[in-house]
């Protein structure tokens, strides 16, 4: 258990340092923020710190530092430690720089700013890139949290023959379609303070829990920095794939620009943009340790769904009362990052074709397009044997892509503004080692051998980096 204690103190330690020293070299100010100086009363909303901070937790936290972490944690003790460290130095770089750079270009979304310091090129590519993934993120958190209320709350079959599958999945599917509709404070501003507690206590629940019960935690002394994974799986690569959300996840990105627009003052921005991603690392870790502990104890195994996982270490730790309370707060937190996907693609796409959001009909016929792609998508995954799979392992990748696309963003602003640059490449370098060896070996992409992948992914990161650095000197005259 020493090593999941050592691996918390540098997630809280670790973060608390570097995001002071993020902060300092961002260099936050008194001017008046886009949701003070452009107030449309729909987007652009002036709300407090906290209530923004528990927004963006809500927003990033999906399924991905549940599920992600107890898949992750087949690779052994290793993840304790490399959660950690990849959530300071990574995500929440990630996260804080992405929301920061958007206040400071009048609350504009990854497209806009991507097109604004990576070129016109980039911009149309990385446009159709993030509305695909968009669409992906939404359709897995309507499927996902409907699953488990189903199997974890109404105990009853998850199968696409039983009716009270599709009457929970239009239940979710009516609240996104408010919650993107609506001004942002009047539907998510006024329910995620209530989400955010479930999410809170379910988190703290299982904590206390797993601690209380002297789960066994092994240590990477005693099984080796990286375990043998069941299935034989390389942890480079796919562990960094798997364990997206609470490490780095490029959807983020999309979320925080989304809460940039009601931001009242720069000086938040490290509480709500960075702090909560170290939060989200908190929860992963967390998850990670409670579903090594059932899997030592023989109460699950690598066989069994992460899904399952999560109603198992509830029922154990937390009783049955408890253990729904807790099952409640994660259904939470993918139903709370779909809702915002889908609000921050109608920016998106609003934004591309200049349709202005301020027209309640012009917001609907949008949105009507988004929801009925959604629809599709949603009924083929869970009609066709193996559809949400291969949808799974398309959205994982895609999400670290976009990733990819914001370190580049973020490194351009960095060195055209005379800021240690070194932060953000080198994520954006290691990100995009992970998903070129990744796709190019993965079954779903090219199947090369791993030989093969590894070298090609090294060749494509250092084009990566040499075009990312060039581009943000061949623009520093401009500003």
């Amino acid at each position: 258990m020493l090593t999941f204690f050592i691996g918390l103190a540098l997630l809280v330690g670790g973060g608390a340092l570097y995001g002071k020293v993020c902060e300092k070299v961002f260099g936050p100010n008194d001017s008046e923020t886009p949701a003070i100086r452009m107030n449309d009363g729909m987007d652009y909303v002036p709300m407090n710190k906290w209530k923004n901070a528990l927004i963006q937790l809500l927003n990033i936290a999906g399924t991905g530092p549940i599920l992600g972490p107890i898949q992750g944690i087949l690779f052994g003790p290793i993840a304790f430690l490399t959660i950690p460290v990849g959530c300071v130095l990574g995500g929440a770089l990630h996260d804080y720089m992405c929301g920061m750079i958007s206040e400071r270009n009048d609350g504009s979304q990854m497209p806009s700013l991507i097109r604004k310091f990576l070129g016109k090129y980039t911009y149309p590519i990385y446009n159709v890139f993030v509305c695909l993934t968009m669409l992906l993120v939404g359709t897995v958190f309507i499927y996902t949290p409907g699953d488990l209320f189903v199997t974890q709350i109404l105990r009853t079959s998850s199968a696409a023959g039983n009716p009270l599958v599709w009457i929970v999945y239009g239940a979710i599917f009516v609240y996104y379609v408010i919650a993107t509709l609506f001004p942002i404070d009047k539907i998510i501003g006024k329910v995620y303070p209530f989400f955010g507690a479930l999410l809170v206590l379910s988190a703290i629940g299982v904590f206390i829990g797993f601690l209380v019960k002297g789960y066994p935690l092994d240590n990477v002394w005693t099984t080796g920095v990286v375990g043998i994974h069941p299935e034989g799986l390389h942890f480079m690569p796919v562990f960094f794939v798997t364990v997206a959300c609470g490490i780095v996840s490029g959807f983020h990105s999309t979320q925080s620009t989304l809460v940039s627009r009601t931001i009242s003052s720069e000086k938040e921005g490290r509480a709500v943009f960075y702090n909560m991603m170290i939060a989200e690392g908190v929860i992963a870790m967390i998850w990670a340790a409670a579903a090594m502990g059932v899997m030592k104890l023989g109460l699950a195994d690598a066989s069994t769904s992460p899904t399952d996982v999560v109603g198992i270490v509830a029922k154990n730790l937390l009783g049955s009362v408890g253990g729904i309370i807790a099952v409640i707060g994660i259904i939470v937190l993918p139903i709370t990052s779909g809702d915002t996907a889908l609000r921050s693609l109608r920016l998106i796409i609003s934004e591309a074709l200049n349709i202005d959001q301020s027209k309640k009909l012009k917001r609907l016929a949008v949105s009507i397009v988004i929801f009925l792609v959604v629809a599709v998508i949603l009924v083929f995954a869970k009609l066709n044997a193996g559809g949400f799979n291969v949808l799974w392992r398309y959205f994982a990748w895609a999400n670290q892509t976009l990733a990819v696309f914001a370190f580049a963003m973020i490194t351009v602003y960095m060195i055209r503004n005379k800021m240690p640059f070194i932060m953000s490449l080198v994520p954006g370098m290691f990100y995009m080692f992970v998903i070129s060896s990744f796709i190019l070996n993965a079954a779903i992409g090219f199947n090369l051998p791993w030989p093969i992948s590894y070298a090609a992914a090294a060749v494509l990161t250092a084009l990566y980096a040499f075009a990312v650095i060039r581009c943000g000197e061949s623009g520093k005259k401009k500003l």
